[in-house]
């Protein structure tokens, strides 16, 4: 059982820039528009070390992936590859995805600090130099907050909202975030009530179709709360490739809705940086050379701090 209490102070490596930087005007704040960022969490925003486990058809016992493994290998399991002898299940407290959950919680476990899965994760990694545990997005990440763009999070993971801002503030009161992003929206898309509000009411769509839905609402939303702009610009990064796959669907069909608006699609497989950005001719895509390019997901050029 844990007690935050007894935790070492988390150790860190380059120096946020927060005091020092200044902030950025939005690219088109004057003409009506507002830069929208979408971010995957696992692997993209940060990496944890939350287990996925599989189960030896036979045997019974149980083996643990990372979400990196997961990624690569999640479609061949129990048919080939190094996993073909096992299987995934789909039980919340007891399968392959209940690291993934909120557990329940009573009185005396949170007199006693104990806290969820998700924020736990967050802690432990806190614990180790940050550059084990910053991901692909994260600088672009820090960027959207530190500027307050609006931010939504669209991952796999099934918690509830709160818990995700809980385990997100952590990264706050550590130091490593400026300030609360400035939430848009938040779909954790294997929360079973999550799933029913995207419509999926009988929890048959895969993980990559609830983003795409999850992308479209939160698309939605930013028009319902910010107002319709052809100024408009919205970026999702993601590093798994079968959601980079239906993710640019997504958002071709959401250009074709909404032609004036910006989309782009930052894949971040592999540690890579490709920039995709969706037009009514097709998709162009760059690949950047270093992560700092990165912060370039919506403006061509950017004064720097």
């Amino acid at each position: 059982m844990s007690d935050s209490n007894s935790r070492k102070p988390p150790i860190k490596g380059q120096l946020e820039l927060g005091e020092t930087r200044l902030k950025e005007p939005d690219r088109n704040y004057n003409r009506g528009g507002r830069s929208f960022y979408f971010f995957d969490f696992d692997d993209n925003i940060a990496f944890l070390t939350t287990p996925l486990i599989l189960f030896h058809k036979e045997t019974q016992e149980e083996l643990s992936l990372t979400s990196g493994e997961w990624a690569i290998h999640h479609h061949t399991i129990g048919k080939q590859g190094p996993y073909s002898e096992y299987e995934v299940r789909f039980d919340d407290q007891s399968g392959t995805f209940r690291c993934f959950r909120d557990i329940n919680l009573d009185d005396v476990a949170r007199e006693l600090n104990k806290k969820q899965p998700f924020v736990e994760d967050v802690l432990s990694a806190l614990q180790l130099p940050d550059m084990q545990w910053k991901g692909p997005s994260w600088d672009c990440f820090y960027h959207a907050t530190f500027n307050q763009r609006p931010v939504s999070v669209i991952t796999a993971r099934g918690h509830s909202a709160d818990v995700i801002k809980e385990g997100i503030h952590e990264f706050v009161k550590a130091g490593y975030l400026p300030a609360v992003p400035n939430y848009l929206s938040l779909y954790a898309v294997s929360n079973k009530e999550v799933r029913k509000h995207l419509n999926d009411h009988e929890l048959k769509l895969s993980t990559a179709e609830l983003k795409q839905k999850a992308i479209r609402a939160s698309v939605e939303k930013a028009i319902e709360v910010y107002g319709y702009s052809p100024h408009h610009r919205f970026g999702m990064s993601d590093d798994d490739p079968k959601n980079i796959q239906l993710v640019v669907e997504e958002m071709a069909r959401l250009k074709s809705s909404y032609p004036e608006m910006s989309f782009f699609m930052i894949e971040t497989h592999n540690g890579g940086f490709i920039k995709h950005e969706i037009t009514q001719h097709g998709i162009r895509s760059q690949q950047f050379q270093d992560v700092v390019s990165q912060l370039d997901m919506f403006n061509a050029t950017r004064r720097k701090p």
